[in-house]
């Protein structure tokens, strides 16, 4: 793998951002009103240039773009995004390409955090910033040490005992959701339960500003622990011998990680695989070095979950399918291969 330049980073994004962008660009496009790219463009510059648009003046088109489609685009974004970036770090502090905040229950524990929020009356709505992803940050950093306590033994992680101890917390979770969920209201009980199936909805641009502070000073954060999460990736002993502290770092990565995944579930629900297969396969082509892998990641997890979601909005139009159910049909079998290509030896991680 070529040496990481300063020219190898800066063009190795730009590529990627540009790919985004017209990743981001399709999506605009497609839905049961086509909106064509030059004229999402013009659409979005002057909403860019007057500071915002009337509804009650504005054509169809501009309606539908600016709010349903363009907020939806940036969300399936940033969330992708971010499911990456925590991927990405909590493979490298696992020394495990199958870590994941789904598959290790972090993102259930999120859920029933945000799920009791609900149940107790503690929010507005769903997609409220104020104690929804406090409450799920609790529950993803409550499970996230569960896993972590069950699956250390003797300094290491066991890939079959992590991946157990994952899928106990899940069933667990699942169990309390599904509990939590019986005693809300039938009409909160029917919009808890396509929550949990991994549902983007268009938000409101106040709730993706939030959003986007949550994720830029966690991300700002985990690129941080990039030459760290490089030498990590050598063995604890030896990252120890090269002086990291690495008990340090579990804490920063475990409490930003459970951060971010309690940020994003509070807003997306459940959606599985994508900060386990977008990392893996990022690396394939970028390198090991997190200084790359980790931007290259978040700019990948984008636009796939952006490429996901205008699939769920179009496969079964004018149905639409929850892009949870997207992401698990693409990852679950990904995440068997992945399996059998570890046992095999083949994995990137010892």
């Amino acid at each position: 793998m070529p040496v990481l330049t300063r020219r190898r980073w800066m063009v190795t994004l730009l590529g990627l951002f540009c790919i985004s962008v017209l990743v981001a660009l399709f999506s605009l496009h497609v839905g049961t009103e086509p909106i064509g790219p030059w004229q999402a463009l013009s659409i979005v510059a002057q909403f860019l240039r007057e500071g915002g648009a009337s509804i009650e003046s504005a054509d169809p088109s501009t309606v539908i773009l600016l709010y349903l489609r363009l907020p939806r685009v940036l969300l399936a974004f940033l969330v992708g995004g971010c499911l990456a970036a925590v991927g990405t770090a909590l493979q490298a502090l696992l020394r495990n390409p199958l870590a994941d905040p789904y598959i290790l229950g972090i993102s259930s524990g999120a859920a029933f955090g945000a799920a009791l929020a609900v149940l107790l009356g503690l929010e507005a709505s769903m997609v409220t910033f104020s104690t929804l992803p406090l409450c799920a940050f609790g529950g993803g950093l409550f499970a996230l040490a569960i896993v972590y306590r069950i699956a250390s033994s003797s300094g290491v992680l066991p890939v079959q005992t992590l991946l157990l101890a994952g899928v106990i917390l899940n069933a667990i979770f699942a169990a309390l959701i599904m509990f939590a969920t019986s005693m809300m209201s039938p009409t909160r009980s029917f919009a808890m339960t396509n929550w949990l199936m991994g549902t983007l909805t268009a938000p409101t641009y106040p709730v993706l500003t939030i959003l986007l502070v949550y994720v830029v000073v966690g991300g700002w954060v985990l690129f941080r622990q990039a030459r760290a999460l490089n030498l990590l990736t050598l063995g604890e002993d030896s990252a120890k011998s090269l002086g990291i502290d690495v008990e340090a770092l579990k804490r920063i990565i475990f409490i930003v990680s459970a951060l971010l995944t309690g940020a994003v579930v509070s807003v997306s629900g459940l959606i599985g695989f994508v900060g386990m297969m977008v990392p893996h396969a990022v690396r394939m082509f970028v390198g090991p070095d997190h200084r790359l892998l980790l931007p290259a990641s978040v700019l990948i997890g984008g636009a796939f979950l952006t490429a996901a979601d205008a699939a769920a909005r179009t496969l079964l139009a004018p149905t639409e399918m929850p892009v949870g159910v997207i992401t698990a049909l693409v990852g679950g079998p990904c995440f068997l291969y992945f399996l059998v290509s570890r046992k095999r030896g083949l994995s990137f991680y010892s």
